[in-house]
């Protein structure tokens, strides 16, 4: 099973900027923080990771670019 993302909800400041960049669906805000929701949705890409001002979510993963 691959790893979803990890919301550190200490950190998250509940702007919802990753809601708003996750193409997938896969971040949800639900009681002024943001929330992975469990599901095959998740494209990997890592924009929720760079996109958060407070370095609240982790991606478990590598992304590699091959070429």
């Amino acid at each position: 099973m691959i790893e979803m993302p990890y919301i550190d909800l200490q950190k998250c400041n509940g702007c919802g900027i990753c809601v708003s960049v996750c193409n997938c669906h896969a971040i949800i805000m639900k009681k002024g923080k943001a929330f992975i929701v469990e599901t095959d949705g998740c494209g990997w890409c890592a924009l929720c990771e760079i996109v958060c001002p407070e370095g609240a979510i982790i991606c478990p993963f590598d992304i590699v670019v091959e070429g």
